[in-house]
């Protein structure tokens, strides 16, 4: 268990690397989308190659970073129920998603999309539009971002699995963050609504 929460800690380090490294190109994109659109008002030109650019921006941060946002446990959730939940209950509701959906989604997203994508990069597939950009580089995101993706949930998994076990405190595989924040908001505002149907009159404070 030692070694493979040791294996989970460098999946969490890589993921996190990568993540805040891709998160840059959010303002690459922001600069190009500016640069474009003041092109286009002030000298009336514009280019396929610019626009297609900011797709493939926005594709690589959406799924090169999902993987570190999972790692964080900031993906949206029902806060309100889920703050209802036992710490057990919630544990077990954090197994069976990864077991049922996301493991099994993201291995049929990996074993479709590498061949999908490496047929794009052996025919050096270009875009339809005019003056576009390649395309099989967009393509080598979908097949890549799944299988980091699915990498990380692995390590999700056993992370879970070694906290419901004991062999892992809750401290360590969880930072809190956003994800914390929203629990708690969502502890107050339960709190807050059994307070108003004890007391009828009283109205919640903000």
């Amino acid at each position: 268990m030692t070694a493979l929460i040791g294996a989970c800690r460098l999946v969490d380090a890589v993921t996190a690397r990568l993540g805040k490294a891709i998160s840059w190109l959010i303002l690459l994109a922001i600069l190009v989308s500016a640069a474009n659109a003041v092109i286009r008002k002030l000298f009336d030109v514009s280019s396929n190659s610019w626009l297609e650019l900011q797709w493939v921006l926005f594709a690589a941060v959406f799924l090169l970073c999902s993987p570190w946002t999972l790692k964080e446990d900031e993906h949206i959730r029902i806060d309100i129920v889920n703050a209802m939940l036992t710490k057990r209950a919630r544990d077990g509701v954090d197994l069976f998603g990864h077991l049922a959906f996301l493991l099994p989604f993201s291995l049929v997203m990996m074993i479709t999309s590498w061949p999908f994508a490496l047929a794009s990069f052996a025919i050096e597939e270009q875009s339809m539009n005019a003056g576009g950009l390649p395309q099989w580089p967009a393509k080598l995101l979908i097949p890549l971002g799944f299988t980091i993706l699915f990498i990380q949930g692995l390590s999700e998994l056993a992370k879970r699995a070694a906290v419901m076990t004991g062999h892992l405190e809750e401290s360590a595989q969880r930072a809190g963050g956003h994800q914390a924040a929203a629990e708690a908001e969502a502890e107050r505002l339960l709190a807050a609504e059994r307070e108003r149907s004890t007391h009828p009159d009283t109205i919640p404070s903000r």
